[in-house]
């Protein structure tokens, strides 16, 4: 399968492969640990024509049609959009909010435990409940994005501005593509969690020493309460991808297009097909931005139910790693593909957004239940990778193998249970979420250091876990 490896530097591998080159960014440890499936799929989504250029993260692990953990692009002219090296949830990312509240405010349990609560009042976190903000307009979000929601739930300019992007443009004739339906699933699903590794994870900082003047600009300080949410696109996202998926597996059989994996889709950017997706994906993506927003405003709320009703959580950032976004490299626009994928821009790039441009924005990278998480900072290295790095620790086993192998006892020394220190979680059955134990991912300090090895990001704060909300 491998043809040919050379070494780049430090934790940055060149793989020649049967259809072309992959890169991969990781330590001796992690490289090590990549098993043939992963190299068979590169080799595979290799074969989509005109590829000029594909990576693995160090958290890269076998994915439906793509590995989790890919970067692929591809030249807008004349190259070709895949919703497999997209994923199935559509714009799934990240979010941070930060509290004026320092670790100790919070570390009584009964305190902890009534933010759990709260929060669960206001986010629903049952796959069969939805939320009750009757006066948002599911097509004025998809369309319009944050713009799209109704002013009472933006509590300030900066929830607007301290994002990725607010609002995905796209030609919105293509909505009449989508089945009806589409509208009775996702109403009533904004601001809700989502299950699988979904999460809110109430957090305490410890600030890196060589970037705490970066920190104190990000307005973060040592031993600060953060709040991290982990979402995506819920039931929209999911029906732009089944319902597109199947057009473009029929458009592929009717081009004679093949490939040795049926699960890999892909369609030429300017085909009709491959408009319809990308078009389609952009409602996607603002239905993503827009429902970790309403999580986050539920979040807020249960915050000052508890702390008084000044209690503010400015918005850190907002990001995601499941899209395939116009960029423009090498001076010219391309079509970057992100799957399970992060992007870090360094200081000063141009597709920082305007509060960010001189810092560089934070890259928010989320552990498992019961480690770290990280806010990072982009290096002009990145260039290397197209600005990508890892969006999180990366399972190391599936969710029938983590339930096969690991003890629920394991589970509960990983959360430190009993402990003035536990991590507590919503759930009273720890039995109910083994599937998301620490043990079932990669070590997340051996994916960071990775990262950072290849000089493609830095470490500005280390994010650890008090309290955990998943959903079911």
């Amino acid at each position: 399968m491998i043809m040919a490896h050379k070494r780049h530097g430090s934790n940055h591998h060149e793989m020649e492969l049967a259809s072309g080159k992959l890169h991969l960014f990781a330590n001796e440890e992690v490289f090590q640990s990549f098993g043939v499936k992963v190299y068979e799929m590169a080799n595979n989504n290799l074969q989509i024509p005109r590829n000029q250029y594909m990576s693995y993260t160090p958290d890269a692990h076998v994915g439906i049609g793509t590995c989790i953990g890919t970067t692929a692009v591809w030249n807008m002219k004349d190259g070709c959009v895949s919703p497999s090296i997209v994923g199935s949830d559509i714009g799934c990312g990240m979010r941070v909010h930060t509290t004026p509240l320092h670790k100790r405010d919070i570390q009584d349990k009964e305190i902890r435990r009534a933010l759990i609560a709260a929060i669960e009042k206001y986010v629903p976190t049952n796959e069969r409940t939805n939320t009750n903000y009757e006066d948002i307009d599911v097509m004025s979000v998809v369309q319009n994005g944050l713009k799209g929601l109704p002013a009472k739930y933006v509590p300030d300019e900066q929830w607007l501005s301290h994002v990725e992007q607010s609002n995905f443009a796209y030609d919105h004739s293509y909505l009449k593509n989508l089945p009806p339906k589409i509208m009775k699933y996702a109403r009533g699903q904004l601001g809700t969690l989502g299950s699988g590794n979904h999460f809110i994870e109430i957090q305490y900082l410890e600030i890196q020493a060589e970037y705490a003047d970066l920190a104190a600009k990000w307005g973060l300080f040592d031993g600060q309460v953060v709040v991290m949410i982990h979402s995506g696109s819920r039931s929209w996202g999911g029906m732009v991808g089944r319902e597109h998926n199947k057009v473009i597996k029929e458009a592929m059989n009717h081009w004679g297009v093949s490939n040795p994996d049926p699960n890999l889709i892909y369609a030429p950017i300017t085909s009709q097909e491959g408009q319809t997706y990308l078009n389609l994906m952009y409602s996607a993506l603002n239905f993503a931005v827009s429902n970790r927003h309403m999580i986050a405003f539920g979040v807020r709320e249960a915050f000052q139910e508890l702390f008084g009703a000044d209690m503010e959580m400015p918005v850190l950032y907002d990001l995601m790693h499941n899209y395939a976004l116009k960029e423009f490299h090498r001076n010219q626009p391309m079509l970057v593909h992100r799957k399970g994928a992060t992007r870090a821009l360094p200081p000063g790039h141009f597709l920082n957004t305007q509060v960010y441009k001189e810092t560089g924005h934070p890259a928010l990278i989320p552990g498992s239940m019961g480690t770290s998480s990280y806010i990072m900072v982009g290096k002009d290295e990145g260039l290397k990778n197209f600005y990508s790095i890892c969006h999180g620790a990366g399972r190391a086993r599936s969710r029938k193998a983590t339930k096969e192998l690991v003890t629920v006892d394991q589970f509960e020394q990983s959360l430190k249970v009993g402990t003035e220190d536990e991590i507590l979680v919503n759930h009273r059955s720890l039995e109910t979420i083994l599937d998301e134990c620490p043990q079932a991912y990669k070590d997340v300090d051996q994916i960071i250091d990775s990262v950072v090895g290849a000089s493609l990001a830095a470490v500005v704060a280390r994010c650890k876990p008090m309290a955990a909300i998943k959903g079911i």
